[in-house]
C-alpha cells in the first residue's frame, strides 16, 4: 500500500516542507483534487490589454521600418534601402512597447509559479501544466510573448475539469495559438479577400498540421497531406481582431484580442477530412471537424498514451493505455472520467517506476519543500531557463519532452546542483533538512540519503543535498 506522501509526488506537484503530509487514503485525496480545483487565478492580465499592447507594438514597428527605409542611403550606395536593416532605428516608444509583452510574460510566469506553490488542488494543476505542454506555444515570438501564458490560463484552465472537445476548441481559438502557428493572416485562394486583392500572404497550414498530428489524431494515423490541406481551407477566417493590419484589417471586427471569424477571408466550398464530407459553412465547418477529431478513436489513444507516460512510466504500460482509451472513449472524452481510470490504475502507483522530474516539475517541488509561497516572476523565468525548461518556451510545437532522457543529462544535473544550493541559502534558514526529508519524501527515503543529510557541514548543505536526492529528483 502506498502512502499520500508518495501521491502528493506522483500525482502532485511535491509535499510542502512546511506543513504534515496528508493523512488518509492516497486514491481518495487525489480523486479529491477533481472537485476542488478553482481555475481562477487573480491579478493577471486578460487578452484585451495584451492585444492592444501588441497592436501599438506592430505599428510602432511598422513605422520603424518606415523611417528606416526613409533614412537608408540613396541607391548605388555601399547599403541601398532595401538593404537597411530595420533595427536600424529602435526608438524609446518602440522598445517600451516591447517591455510592455515582457512584462504581460513575467506576470504570468510569476502567477503560475505562486498558484503551484500554494493550490490547495497540486494534482488538477499539475494536470494544467500537463495540457498546456501538450497545447504547447512559445513565447519566443513578438506576437506571442504576451498571449503564450493566458493560453493556459484563459483557454485550459477552464475546461481542465470539462471535456477535451470543448478544450480543444478554445485552445485552437485563442490568440496565443492562432498567432502562434501564423493561423490569423492565412487567407483561402479562392476567398473574397484574395480575389480583389492584389497580394496576400495565402494559405498557411501550420495551424490544421499541428491539430492533426500533436493536438488530436497523433502522427501516423491515417491522414495525409491532403486532409492537412483541406484542414487548412476550412481554417481560413480564423483570426484575432484587433492585431490584423494592412488591407485585410477592414475585414476584422470584435473586441480586441478575441477570436474573429472573418467569412471574406475563408475559403469557401465543401470540405472531406480523414474520410468525412464537411459541407461549407464558414466558422462552422471549422467547429465540425475539431468537435470530430475530439472524439475519434486515434485522438482517444493519443491523448491518453501521453497521460500515462506522464504519471506512470515512461513507457506507457499497454493495459493501462487501453484502461484510460476505453474511459475516454465511452465518456465522449470526459476529462475527469479519464483521470479517475488514471487514479484507478495500478500502474501509476507503482514506486519501481518514477517518472524523472523535469526542471518545471523539479523547481516547484523544490520551492514547495523549502516552504516558498510566493517567488517572483523574472527570477523563475530566470532559473527555468538556466535549467533548460524555459517557461513556454519549448523548441517546437511539440512542447517539451516528458522522459527521463531528455533531462538527466551530467550537465542538467549540475545545474540543478547549483540551483538547489542557491536555493538553500536563500530559503533555508531555521530549516533542517533531517525534519523535513521524511516528510517530504516519506517512505522513498533511503537510509543512504538520511546519512548523507545527517552528515552535512551545515543545514543549508543538508537542504542541497535533499533537493538533488536521486530519490528528491524522480516522483
Amino acid at each position: 500500500m502506498v502512502s499520500t506522501s508518495f501521491a502528493e509526488n506522483r500525482f502532485g506537484l511535491g509535499t510542502r516542507g512546511d506543513e504534515a503530509a496528508a493523512g488518509g487514503d492516497p486514491r481518495g485525496w487525489a480523486v479529491a483534487q477533481l472537485a476542488r480545483f478553482d481555475p481562477h487565478v487573480a491579478g493577471i492580465p486578460d487578452s484585451r490589454s495584451v492585444a492592444i499592447e501588441l497592436a501599438d507594438y506592430l505599428d510602432l514597428r511598422a513605422s520603424t521600418k518606415r523611417m528606416a527605409r526613409m533614412e537608408a542611403p540613396p541607391a548605388g550606395s555601399v547599403m541601398t534601402r532595401a538593404a537597411m536593416p530595420v533595427q536600424a532605428v529602435r526608438t524609446p516608444e518602440l522598445m517600451a512597447a516591447q517591455l510592455a509583452g515582457r512584462a504581460a510574460y513575467a506576470t504570468l510566469v510569476g502567477a503560475r509559479i505562486n498558484s503551484a506553490l500554494t493550490t490547495p488542488a497540486p494534482f488538477a494543476e499539475r494536470l494544467t501544466h500537463f495540457w498546456a505542454n501538450h497545447f504547447a506555444v512559445s513565447a519566443d515570438k513578438a506576437t506571442t510573448i504576451g498571449f503564450a501564458g493566458l493560453l493556459e490560463m484563459e483557454a485550459i484552465r477552464p475546461h481542465v475539469m470539462g471535456r477535451f472537445g470543448d478544450m480543444l476548441l478554445a485552445v485552437e481559438q485563442h490568440p496565443a495559438m492562432l498567432l502562434y502557428l501564423d493561423q490569423a493572416t492565412s487567407v483561402g485562394p479562392q476567398s473574397m479577400f484574395a480575389q480583389r486583392a492584389r497580394k496576400t500572404k495565402g494559405l498557411n497550414e501550420n495551424l490544421a498540421r499541428e491539430i492533426l498530428e500533436l493536438h488530436t489524431l497523433g502522427v501516423r494515423t491515417g491522414y495525409a497531406q491532403a486532409d492537412v490541406t483541406e484542414f487548412a481551407r476550412a481554417l481560413t477566417g480564423w483570426t484575432v481582431a484587433g492585431i490584423a493590419r494592412g488591407p485585410a484589417a477592414r475585414f476584422v471586427t470584435g473586441a480586441p484580442g478575441q477570436f474573429a471569424f472573418v467569412e471574406g477571408l475563408h475559403e469557401p466550398g465543401d470540405r472531406t477530412i480523414v474520410g468525412r464530407r464537411y459541407r461549407a459553412g464558414g466558422e462552422e465547418q471549422g467547429r465540425a471537424i475539431l468537435a470530430d477529431l475530439a472524439v475519434h478513436p486515434a485522438t482517444a489513444r493519443h491523448v491518453v498514451t501521453k497521460l500515462a507516460r506522464h504519471f506512470a512510466a515512461d513507457d506507457p504500460p499497454p493495459a493501462m493505455v487501453a484502461r484510460l482509451e476505453q474511459a475516454f472513449l465511452r465518456s465522449g472524452g470526459d476529462l475527469p472520467t479519464v483521470y479517475r481510470a488514471l487514479i484507478d490504475s495500478p500502474e501509476a502507483w507503482n514506486p519501481a517506476t518514477p517518472k524523472f522530474r523535469s526542471p518545471w516539475d523539479w523547481t516547484v517541488a523544490s520551492l514547495r519543500a523549502v516552504g516558498v509561497k510566493r517567488i517572483d516572476g523574472d527570477a523563475t523565468a530566470a532559473l527555468l531557463t538556466q535549467l533548460g525548461q524555459p517557461v513556454w518556451r519549448p523548441g517546437s510545437p511539440a512542447g517539451f519532452d516528458d522522459i527521463a532522457a531528455t533531462w538527466a543529462g551530467p550537465d542538467a544535473l549540475v545545474r540543478r546542483v547549483e540551483a538547489a544550493q542557491r536555493l538553500a541559502q536563500r530559503a533555508g534558514q531555521g530549516l533542517d533538512a533531517r525534519t523535513i526529508a521524511p516528510r517530504v519524501l516519506g517512505a522513498a527515503l533511503t537510509p543512504a540519503t538520511a546519512t548523507a543529510i545527517g552528515r552535512s557541514e551545515s543545514p543549508a548543505t543538508g537542504l542541497a543535498l535533499m533537493l538533488v536526492s536521486p530519490e528528491f529528483l524522480r516522483r
